[in-house]
């Protein structure tokens, strides 16, 4: 979707200030909004709706808002219209700590689910996929992506829209974005690796010689005018692979 959280190519936001020995968490917060949205994301909700939650933050907010403020945001939307939470209980439980803001949540220990996504921390968790059409392109392929401008959660970012490209890679197939964040099944397919030359993107604001790298699901991308990319016969492949 078209959002504030979508400012690749765009100016005058500011520069970016890099923090000398920066802390993993700068407040006790931000480290329990790790952990919750460590212990929710799969059982409650999964990657692509977390991401969509942040989508719709309101512009001012997302852009004022710290990195994990943006990550308890889409708990909180997710929770409430999965109704894991009803909204008078979530505004009941806002309005008790405001009043005695030295209550504590409730602390249950459990060493073995701690570990557990630990681990999870440690090795990343892949949404690769198993099925049955071969790739619709291969490297060296001449490519356009579409022109959209979706409603929903989307992977492909405004400024790589309508331009041309070379595919230069094939991941494999993994789980497609754009319906997996809606409930619409996970409808995995083929991710490539395009090239696009900076003035393609950027035209003549672009570097000199400068390029830019994109992963795009196959359904972001149609052969370019004068390329063939034909559909060949399903065949039954197995995918590895972690992205």
């Amino acid at each position: 979707m078209n959002g504030g959280h979508d400012v690749g190519g765009m100016h005058g936001l500011g520069p970016i200030i890099r923090e000398t020995n920066e802390p993993i968490f700068h407040t006790e917060w931000e480290r329990r909004v790790f952990g919750l949205q460590l212990s929710t994301l799969g059982p409650l909700f999964n990657p692509d709706e977390m991401r969509h939650g942040i989508e719709r933050m309101h512009p001012v907010h997302y852009l004022a808002s710290r990195y994990y403020e943006h990550w308890l945001c889409t708990m909180e939307t997710n929770f409430l219209e999965k109704g894991i939470i009803a909204r008078e209980e979530y505004g009941a439980r806002i309005r008790q700590f405001l009043e005695d803001p030295s209550q504590r949540p409730p602390h249950v220990e459990n060493p073995e689910r701690a570990e557990h996504l630990m681990e999870a921390v440690r090795r990343g968790d892949s949404t690769s996929a198993s099925i049955a059409e071969r790739p619709r392109f291969k490297p060296g392929d001449r490519v356009l992506t579409r022109t959209i401008s979706p409603k929903g959660h989307t992977r492909l970012p405004r400024y790589a829209r309508g331009k041309r490209g070379e595919i230069v890679r094939v991941h494999g197939a993994f789980v497609f974005p754009d319906t997996s964040a809606h409930g619409l099944g996970p409808n995995p397919q083929y991710v490539y690796t395009v090239r696009f030359a900076g003035e393609e993107l950027w035209g003549r604001d672009a570097e000199p010689n400068s390029t830019v790298h994109l992963d795009c699901w196959e359904d972001y991308l149609e052969a370019a005018r004068g390329t063939r990319a034909p559909r060949v016969s399903k065949q039954r492949l197995s995918v590895k692979g972690a992205k």
